[in-house]
Parts: structure tokens; C-alpha cells; sequence
């Protein structure tokens, strides 16, 4: 959760730059926790491509979206914002970035099936995220207004919260080792989760 835009992304937007997007894809877009994702071998499929870069947040995204955008791919696969609730936004004003976010995917590549993923539950028992301290209604509460907006915009909201989240709401330990961040059974309880969208 450094400052943004970094060396990282920078590097990272170079690189998409080499990498074309066509409409046969399946694009996960995000920050760090999409960006560690291989999912082109959880999945065992080769048309899903990595379009997620450490540290993003929502006007980052918006800034790098032509690299996706202007392939039309099939389906976007959207996790963003948990950097956003750290930096100390409110509600209002994560949902307004959201919502922003969403109608230019849906304005520039209108034939793209858009999924909008929740955000993750996090575990703060680790005590790692100083600014995420506190924040777990702040995600509650943006999490039921990108439901809203995928409700009023006729778009697939994904529950992740049922793949990842302990009875208390926590990401499971067993899922992380930081608090935030996926371990490898954490990656495949998500990949599971949502492997039959990638079919619809």
C-alpha cells in the first residue's frame, strides 16, 4: 500500500503495453491481490490474463484502462479498492470512484461481460495494515453499495466474502499470512469459487 504510482506500476503498465488484450479474453483486473494471481494455470485455461498491478487503487485502474479496454475482451473480472479504504475514503466516496470506474469499462467496451467482485474480507488480527485498523464496516458498507451498482447496471456481483470469510467475517488463516494478502489455498478456495462464471 505505497504511494501511488510507484516504480512497480509504472513497470507493470510497460509491460501490458506488450501485451494486447483481444476479445477472446478474460481479464482479472486489480491490485496486489489480483496481481499475484496465476491464473491462467489455476483456471488450466489459456484465454485468462493478469491485468492486476500491487498497491492500485480505483483512479489508477481508470488510468490504465485503455490497455484493456480497447481489445473489447470477453469478460473482466473487477476486484479494486481495499487500497482505496486504507487510504481513508468514505463510503460515499469509494462507491462514486466505483461507479465512475464501472460506466467507462461499460461506455469503452460495451459488449464486455463486467463482474464485479467484492472486496475481500481481511483479517486485522495480524496487525500488519495500520490503515486498514478499524476499517472492516467501511468494507461491509462499500461492498453493499458495488452490489447496488452492479444491480443497477444489470451486472453480475460476486460474493467472495462466502469463498474467504471465517463465522466471524475474517479472512480465514488459513488463506493468508498477512491479514490481506492470499496464500496458495487461499487463491484456489477463490479460483473455485468463481470457476463457473468463466463458463457462463
Amino acid at each position: 500500500m505505497s504511494a501511488f504510482p510507484d516504480k512497480y506500476w509504472e513497470q507493470r503498465v510497460s509491460l501490458f503495453d506488450h501485451l494486447p488484450v483481444t476479445e477472446n479474453d478474460i481479464i482479472f483486473l486489480g491490485n496486489s491481490i489480483t496481481d499475484g494471481g496465476n491464473f491462467e494455470e489455476l483456471f488450466k485455461r489459456e484465454d485468462v490474463k493478469n491485468r492486476g498491478i500491487r498497491s492500485d487503487i480505483m483512479p489508477g485502474v481508470q488510468k490504465r484502462l485503455e490497455q484493456v479496454v480497447k481489445g473489447k475482451p470477453r469478460k473482466i473480472f473487477l476486484l479494486i479498492g481495499i487500497n482505496d479504504v486504507s487510504h481513508g475514503h468514505s463510503v460515499d466516496k469509494l462507491a462514486e470512484r466505483y461507479e465512475s470506474l464501472v460506466n467507462e469499462i461499460r461506455l469503452r467496451s460495451p459488449e464486455t461481460r463486467l463482474y464485479l467482485q467484492s472486496i475481500m474480507p481481511i483479517n486485522n488480527d495480524y496487525g500488519i495494515y495500520k490503515n486498514l485498523k478499524g476499517k472492516e464496516n467501511t468494507i461491509v458498507e462499500f461492498n453493499k453499495r458495488i452490489k447496488e451498482i452492479a444491480k443497477k447496471n444489470n451486472l453480475t456481483y460476486i460474493d467472495l466474502w462466502q469463498f474467504l470469510a471465517d463465522k466471524n467475517g475474517k479472512l480465514k488463516n488459513k488463506y493468508t499470512n498477512d491479514g490481506l494478502h492470499l496464500t496458495g489455498p487461499g487463491y484456489k478456495a477463490w479460483t473455485n469459487g468463481i470457476r463457473s462464471y468463466l463458463d457462463e
